[in-house]
Order: structure tokens, then C-alpha cells, then sequence
């Protein structure tokens, strides 16, 4: 098939297309070369752009513009778009910015495809995230199940960090969240994601196009940038210990999220464009199990044979939220999906690729002085 990759020079675009081609597909990329991913000059030091540079047709564009899509999409029959903002806490304040880029952008790719009728597309298949899920899931100690609110800045500030129940003294557990849980996002970021998923379900079938959401939760592995300062704590984690400075672990080090390995999230993904149910879907990639910063943090040092201070500061960020893992269900039984690279084996690929990378120096001290500059760090 010829496939369309908005955002195919990123991380988890890099490596869907270098798999395409793998299976004899005929892969286009549309990508702006962000320099928070790729840094300065990346047509020439980018590793996620070089490494694809010789394999697709690539097309240098902004999907905020209607020109650019028109530029790629002749003859294709599916476009991924991956292209987005990605950064929870970094959307808090540039919230023109990440709405243009994730809402825009899908919107111009939609409105190309109702008003040009003599394209070839059948399907479009978009990124979402766990975190249009907001605090997701929980259950009461008599099995009712609840979706909480944002977490209250009082009980942050005195270090109540753990979701608390309506009821004085209830205890909730939290549990994984299915396709069918409450959407209720508590960032910018998490609001463009349902947005994007929105309008792509409801344009694309009055169309004749199908709608293919993959809610990705925390994505990691060989190829993720080590230099971008607002996203994936595996990235910054590592560069901070390979520089022997000490972590700043936000809360108490007991929030905890589901990490997904890049080839898992590759594998469902082309499940998710071969799959011929001209309905779609919405599917949940992860693995199913949740798994602390704290013990991130730790398994890396191990993996790098080297411990560095873990300040386990109290700090946090507005818009982050406590728990997330999926129930992963609904793939599997539908695509077929299941993961194969479990947190235990995946950080130590990770870590082993890092290790062949030159230290990275991110502006990690600078993203979170923007962010407390706008009241949305609390230190």
C-alpha cells in the first residue's frame, strides 16, 4: 500500500516507517523536523531523521498548512498522523500553540478529504493518548467504580498525592482503564488528543473513510529523544545519571504509569491498518501493568551501573495525574495484539542503545523554570 506518516520522522514514526517498508510498503513522511526532537540541524545530525532519510519519499512540511498535506497526499490510501505536540505539562502554558498543531493539523488533513473527493484514501489512523483518560479509573471497597477529578491544589501542597474518595476515609484502588472508561482530561495536551479523536470519528464515515484511533500510553525505547526536556522520563532520567547529577523526583515517586516498547507500539499499529473492519476502532496500546517513577529511576541507575542523588522532592506539576495503566482487552481481542516486551526487559534494550548514544545535555532545568514562572510547578 502506498501510507502517508505525519510525523513520520519522530520517534514512534521512525520506526513504524522503517517496518513498513520492511513488509514492502511504499512510505511517505510528512515532518517538520521540530528541533525540540530532532536539535538544531537535523537533516544532518538527526538519528531519528537519518535513519529513515533513504527509505521514504520525505516531504519537509507543517501540518497546520493546507498546502503541505496536498503536497503528499496523491495516491496515498492511508495516512497515519502522528504529527503532535506532545508535552503534558509544557501544553499548560502554550495552549495556542499545542491547540494549532494537534486540532489544526487534524483538521486541515479532514477538510482536505471532504472537499477533494478524487483522493484515494480508505483509512486514517490517529495517535491518541491515555491521556484524554484524565485520573482514569477506580474502585470504591464496594466495587463501585468511579472516575475522580483533577486532584485538589490543597491536598497536593500538604502531600496528599493518592486519589481520595468523596466520602471521608474511603479507600480507591485504581484500576486499568477500558476504551469505554470516562474521557475526562486533565491538560491541554489530554483535550487536543479527544479533540483530534473526535473529528476524526465523526467526519470520516460521512465520508466513506475509516476512523482508526490508538490510544498510546507512555511509549519508550531505542531512537527516543534525549535531548527534548518536556517529555518521557526515561529519556531524562537517563541523561541526568549519565551526567552524575541528581533526580528530581516529582511527588513521592509512587505515580505511576503503563510503558509501552516501541516495537509493541509498531506492531499494533499495523495490525490497526491492515485490520479491514471499515467501521474502525478505538484501541488502548500498553501492556497492562503499571509501573512507578521510582522504580524507573532505580532500574536505570542499575542498568547504567552508576547511582546518582534521588531527591524525591514533593514537587509537582499541574495537569499531571497520580495513576494510568490500560486494560488492553479490546486489542486483543479484536487485532490480535499483545505485547512482547515487558518494562523488566524493554528498559534494559533502552538502556542499552543510550549507552551507545554521546551524552545528551537537555535544558531539563529549563522547561521546569518555565513551568514554575507560570505558577504550574509547585516547588
Amino acid at each position: 500500500m502506498n501510507i502517508l506518516i505525519s510525523g513520520g520522522a519522530g520517534f514512534i514514526g521512525s520506526s513504524l516507517a522503517l517496518r513498513l517498508v520492511e513488509l514492502g510498503h511504499r512510505v511517505t513522511v510528512l515532518d517538520n523536523l521540530l528541533s525540540q526532537v530532532h536539535g538544531r540541524e537535523a537533516a544532518q545530525h538527526s538519528y531519528l531523521y537519518q535513519r529513515i532519510q533513504k527509505k521514504v519519499s520525505f516531504v519537509y512540511g507543517d501540518v497546520t498548512k493546507r498546502e503541505d498535506w496536498e503536497k503528499c497526499l496523491a495516491g496515498q490510501q492511508v495516512v497515519v498522523h502522528l504529527a503532535a505536540e506532545t508535552g503534558t505539562g509544557q501544553s499548560m502554558y502554550k495552549i495556542a500553540h499545542y491547540t494549532s498543531v494537534n486540532m489544526l493539523g487534524t483538521a486541515q488533513l479532514l477538510d482536505i478529504l471532504t472537499n477533494k473527493r478524487d483522493h484515494s484514501v480508505t483509512k486514517v489512523l490517529i495517535a491518541s493518548s491515555r491521556a484524554v483518560y484524565g485520573e482514569g479509573k477506580y474502585k470504591t471497597e464496594d466495587g463501585e467504580i468511579i472516575y475522580p477529578n483533577s486532584r485538589k491544589k490543597e491536598d497536593l501542597d500538604c502531600g496528599r498525592f493518592e486519589i481520595a474518595g468523596e466520602v471521608p476515609n474511603q479507600k480507591l484502588k485504581v484500576v486499568a482503564t477500558d476504551e469505554l472508561s470516562k474521557l475526562h482530561p486533565t491538560s491541554v495536551y489530554g483535550l487536543t488528543k479527544l479533540y483530534q479523536e473526535q473529528l476524526l470519528t465523526t467526519v470520516c464515515p460521512t465520508i466513506g473513510i475509516t476512523p482508526v484511533v490508538m490510544r498510546f500510553q507512555n511509549v519508550y525505547g531505542p531512537g527516543q529523544s534525549l535531548q527534548n526536556p518536556y517529555t518521557g522520563i526515561l529519556s531524562i532520567f537517563s541523561s541526568l545519571i549519565r551526567q552524575g547529577r541528581p533526580i528530581n523526583v516529582f511527588e513521592d515517586g509512587l505515580e505511576s504509569r503503563d510503558f509501552v516498547y516501541i516495537d509493541d507500539v509498531v506492531e499494533a499499529t499495523i495490525r490497526g491498518i491492515l485490520h479491514n473492519d471499515e467501521n474502525g476502532g478505538v484501541f488502548n496500546v500498553g501492556v497492562g501493568v503499571p509501573t512507578t517513577v521510582l522504580e524507573v529511576a532505580k532500574t536505570l541507575m542499575q542498568h547504567y551501573g552508576k547511582e546518582v542523588k534521588l531527591n524525591i522532592s514533593g514537587n509537582y506539576r499541574l495537569g499531571d495525574i497520580r495513576h494510568n495503566f490500560a486494560d488492553i482487552s479490546h486489542i486483543q481481542s479484536v487485532l490480535g495484539y499483545k505485547p512482547k516486551v515487558m518494562f523488566s526487559e524493554g528498559i534494559g534494550r533502552f538502556a542499552a542503545w543510550v549507552k551507545e548514544q554521546n551524552v545528551m545535555v537537555s535544558d531539563y532545568e529549563g522547561s521546569l523554570a518555565e513551568m514554575a514562572d507560570r505558577g504550574l510547578l509547585k516547588q
